[in-house]
């Protein structure tokens, strides 16, 4: 009998180191599903728009989107979530361009048109900041605004804490990758993840206004988070809760609209 169960006991162990061995060396998998588009492909999007190809510091070709509203009044830096590429994300920019912004979108690496892979956050972080640096050629700093959503939250945070956008907008972001580890996977050791991206650390060095919008029905990022970043904002940061509303369809629900015009009207 003893024996047996030590049996049994090994078998669960082997199991469970092999999981955490497929985790770490696999979760790219798990966490970005991009979609990929032929080089040759056409956007067909009705909005004025320019397409752009952004090259990495190791030589990489990211392929991006700049929609122009008919009189500007500045620039959203979007970061899309961790699905699809531009061709759908695309669908989002109207609703900025109506309000008289520009949208820039960039697909990460691997997306869409994007060459290369995933491979690491560092390499996340480096690419957005070439790409912030590209658009500053185009527009004064001060008439920038990030967002992100979802995933792009992390890495949008990231973004606004070390150069100085006018505002930093987030849509359903998350506390930090290893508290939804915790919540989600709590049977695996959170060391293994590579991909951190913690949102509240870099909220700490973030000098503009942040304002924070999220479903308190959100099935896939938990609404807690944002009440998480919240018992550590600064005087100038905002939680706007959006009732009713789940993980996606966050830029159609017309509370949001509403409220985001109030912002972009300051």
């Amino acid at each position: 009998m003893k024996k047996r169960l030590k049996r049994i006991l090994l078998t669960l162990i082997t199991a469970y180191i092999l999981l955490c061995r497929f985790l770490y060396f696999f979760q790219e998998k798990l966490i970005f599903f991009p979609h990929k588009l032929e080089k040759n492909y056409i956007f067909g999007f009705a909005e004025k728009f320019e397409e752009i190809n952004i090259k990495t510091k190791d030589g990489k070709r990211l392929n991006a989107i700049l929609f122009k509203a008919n009189h500007s009044k500045g620039l959203i830096f979007y970061l899309h979530g961790n699905a699809d590429c531009l061709s759908s994300w695309g669908e989002v920019a109207k609703t900025y361009t109506d309000l008289d912004y520009d949208v820039f979108m960039l697909d990460y690496r691997g997306y869409g048109k994007s060459e290369g892979k995933i491979k690491n956050q560092n390499q996340l972080f480096e690419d957005n900041q070439t790409a912030y640096n590209e658009l500053k050629k185009r527009y004064r700093e001060n008439k920038i605004i990030v967002l992100g959503y979802s995933i792009g939250t992390g890495l949008a945070s990231k973004l606004a804490s070390e150069n100085h956008p006018k505002l930093l907008i987030l849509q359903a972001p998350y506390y930090n990758l290893t508290d939804m580890m915790k919540q989600r996977f709590s049977f695996v050791p959170t060391f293994i993840l590579k991909y951190k991206l913690a949102t509240n650390e870099y909220l700490k060095n973030c000098k503009m206004p942040v304002v924070v919008f999220h479903g308190n029905q959100d099935e896939v990022i938990y609404y807690g988070s944002s009440l998480k970043l919240e018992k550590e904002f600064k005087r100038q940061d905002t939680l706007i809760t959006l009732n009713g509303q789940q993980h996606n369809g966050i830029t159609d629900n017309e509370d949001y609209k509403k409220e985001l015009e109030k912002i972009l009207n300051r």
